[in-house]
């Protein structure tokens, strides 16, 4: 082998070389890049859910204070309309009573 072509074959491992090393710094570039991006992916994920947790759990909050105040409502309701019905039902009785002539009216005569 002439001088001319050990001098052209070191040149090309040399570029060989250095391509190689090349492609190597470029995959772990890439590889530093995909692991920071799957953190940041992480990090957001977990962001998301503490999020929707939270949420959740002030849903839930509400809901129970609302069916409290309506049930609070509710029971008011049915104890303002239990006594206008007890109400009614004493004054149809006396009704009766002063028609028929019976009860504490007619023993004053």
């Amino acid at each position: 082998m002439s001088s001319q072509q050990t001098f052209r074959a070191g040149q090309t491992q040399g570029h060989a070389e250095a391509k190689a090393d090349e492609w190597i710094q470029s995959t772990k570039e890439t590889a530093q890049s995909a692991h920071d991006k799957t953190d940041e992916w992480i990090q957001s994920t977990k962001e998301t859910a503490q999020s929707a947790h939270d949420k959740t759990v002030d849903a839930a909050h509400s809901t129970k204070e609302s069916a409290q105040q309506g049930q609070e409502q509710a029971s008011g309701f049915i104890h303002q309309t239990s006594e206008q019905v007890m109400n009614m039902a004493h004054d149809a009785m006396d009704s009766v009573k002063s028609t028929l002539g019976v009860g504490e009216h007619s023993h004053k005569k």
